[in-house]
């Protein structure tokens, strides 16, 4: 490997494409054609870079690699780069999803493209900023700026209630954010330091680790979105653009959970130990309420939405098993979730861009005149559900066996979780795939056009191949997993022994 910095590469690219695109007039001739260009040649450009940075990767190296360093701020606050197990493959996702969101947006943004497409290459900036930062102020910068893009995406191109929804996934996340805040610098003026390796190895004292643990988790559960703090979600999505929900669910919820991971988890093992039946049982109301909520929604995009926070419910589960499979199992499900819910978000914007609704009611018989859609919304429905030889399948069961070693009793609720999900999904696909082809404005429509095959084959190829061989995800991961797990079992022995030795 070279002393190329290939995660500043990676991270900064998007903006390179920004700079294009200022220069780039819109109402020309070619106006729109060479804005699509541009941001279609900077994603996948980013994309391609990106990949070398798994290529690079050496996955029995359980510490952080391609590390980056160098002096920002004074008072030891440094511009600080690295990736391990954990995060490599969150930045490989958010790259893989962004040439998807610029094809999308080919046909069905009509107003302001050039500002809607800087504000894309903004936010994946962002994204990767957080999976590659080991700098928890820089963290912090990213995790927030990342806001700004994504409400302007809602709130300029969504749909009529653009507005509230944008406003109310601005000051949700913003209000859970406030909190880490205070908490990082606590975390300062206790450690003396912000760098994230060296916090990891910090033993903070218990009674600080939990308010340090409740002031991260009030962020993260927000972003994630755990319940009850969820309820901005669907409003979110329903709203936002094709590619605006896509990234939602495919990147931004992954957020939340990551910070989980690596700060509750890692940081904190005491407190996450303490608060793990508090998690427990927010997660197995999230994947059930959800769930039965889900069965009553009468648009697609709000159902989708709920099926998320349901599925959500399983990696923070999970992640609070704090054992190999179900931290193994929660990282899985989030880069399955990733590539599943916004191929099905995807989907959904196929079909609005014919016909301008997403009303269930409006839907039925598709499959007789748009057999090649039909097939690509029964792999991602199926996924979704998690049937065996889908990527689906293998998170969800990793995280129940992890659960199962953990709480019997929690992984008895959580599995009601798939027979319910089962329930929405497949009413979902009954209504508007099967069913007599009866309304006028359904036996117009045409199949798939080459575009959206483009969009959505390569994600059906890889839903089934992970599904069928998730090894080279779990060799990624594996060793920065065990080393997370048995740091936190370490923590907890010690402190038993303390406490033992105190008595």
């Amino acid at each position: 490997m070279t002393d190329w910095p290939i995660l500043s590469t990676v991270t900064f690219l998007p903006l390179v494409g920004v700079l294009l695109l200022l220069f780039t007039r819109e109402d020309g001739p070619n106006g729109r054609r060479n804005i699509l260009n541009i941001s279609l040649a900077t994603t996948v450009f980013t994309f391609i870079v990106s990949l070398f940075v798994w290529i690079w990767f050496d996955n029995a190296n359980p510490g952080f690699q391609m590390i980056e360093k160098h002096d920002w701020l004074t008072s030891g606050i440094s511009y600080h780069m690295g990736v391990d197990g954990i995060s490599m493959l969150f930045v490989i996702l958010s790259t893989f999803l962004m040439p998807f969101c610029v094809l999308a947006s080919w046909l069905s943004v009509e107003k302001r493209l050039k500002d809607y497409m800087i504000a894309f290459l903004v936010l994946e900036t962002m994204m990767v900023g957080v999976f590659v930062s080991l700098d928890i102020v820089l963290f912090y910068v990213f995790f927030e700026a990342g806001l700004i893009p994504m409400f302007l995406i809602i709130g300029v191109w969504g749909g009529k209630d653009r507005v509230y929804a944008s406003y109310k996934f601005f000051l949700y996340t913003l209000l859970g954010s406030v909190l880490m805040l205070l908490a990082i610098m606590a975390m300062y003026w206790q450690a003396g330091t912000t760098d994230i390796p060296s916090l990891l190895a910090y033993k903070f004292p218990p009674q600080l680790q939990t308010w340090l643990w409740l002031a991260f988790f009030a962020s993260f559960a927000v972003k994630m979105p755990m319940w009850p703090v969820h309820t901005w979600l669907p409003d979110a999505h329903v709203q936002a653009p094709t590619a605006g929900s896509v990234i939602l669910a495919g990147v931004l919820l992954k957020l939340g959970g990551y910070g989980l991971i690596r700060f509750s988890l890692g940081m904190f093992p005491n407190a996450s130990e303490y608060f793990a039946p508090f998690v427990f049982a927010l997660s197995v109301i999230a994947i059930i309420y959800t769930s039965l909520v889900a069965l009553m929604q009468e648009d697609i995009k709000k159902l989708i939405a709920y099926s998320s926070v349901a599925h959500m419910g399983y990696v923070t589960m999970g992640i609070f098993a704090a054992n190999q499979q179900g931290v193994q199992g929660a990282i899985f499900q989030m880069l399955s979730h990733g590539i599943v819910s916004g191929a099905l978000f995807l989907c959904v914007g196929v079909i609005y861009d014919r016909t301008h609704t997403r009303e269930i009611a409006a839907y039925g018989g598709l499959v007789n005149n748009m057999p090649k859609y039909a097939v690509a919304m029964m792999v991602f429905t199926m996924a979704n559900v998690g049937l065996p030889g889908t990527s689906g399948f293998i998170g969800e069961f990793l995280t129940l066996i992890g659960v199962f070693r953990a709480n019997t009793w929690v992984a008895l609720f959580a599995a009601t979780g798939v027979i319910l999900s089962a329930a929405y999904a497949l009413w979902l696909y009954r209504r508007v795939i099967f069913g007599v082809l009866d309304k006028e404005n359904l036996k117009k429509l045409l199949d798939l056009s080459p575009r959206e095959q483009l969009i959505l084959y390569p994600l059906i190829a890889l839903t089934i191949l992970f599904g069928v061989y998730p090894a080279p995800i779990f060799d990624a991961t594996a060793a920065s997993v065990d080393l997370l797990v048995n740091n936190y079992t370490a923590a907890l022995h010690a402190a038993q022994n303390v406490a033992l030795s105190m008595n």
